[in-house]
């Protein structure tokens, strides 16, 4: 499951840079911007997008505005991808994809935080005990 929620907020990640990157070039082409290849290639990423986002909004939504609705609406897919995939991490930190959150807790144990060690303990991770430092 974390797998799964780590690959659905990298393709988050990646739609919303090409709705960024699809808006740059509208301020920086203009109204060439549909002859433009990049823009067309970000266009092909961000037309599923586009297309959801215009079925959800309400039609007093004008289309100027589909963009900025849809690149929220990958915002807060992404904070709730995000959130999602901390809690399944902190509940198997072994997992390969919580390897980060796992060694943060690490160091966090070995600063002499209490909780970050009982996290630890119930996911089964031992580190090294911390050593004093040499005079």
């Amino acid at each position: 499951m974390i797998t799964l929620l780590v690959v659905l907020k990298a393709l988050a990640e990646i739609a919303a840079l090409a709705l960024l990157g699809q808006g740059l070039l509208y301020l920086l082409v203009g109204a060439k911007r549909e002859g433009n290849i990049f823009y067309r290639v970000l266009d092909t990423v961000t037309r599923p997008i586009w297309k959801l986002i215009r079925f959800i909004a309400p039609r007093f939504i004008v289309d100027q505005h589909i963009g900025f609705l849809a690149f929220l609406a990958l915002g807060l897919l992404w904070y709730f991808l995000a959130s999602n995939t901390v809690s399944l991490c902190l509940d198997d930190l072994r997992h390969p994809s919580c390897g980060k959150l796992a060694v943060e807790y690490v160091k966090r144990c070995e600063m002499g935080m209490d909780q970050a060690c009982q996290l630890l303990e119930r996911n089964g991770i031992h580190q090294a005990p911390v050593q004093a430092p040499a005079p």
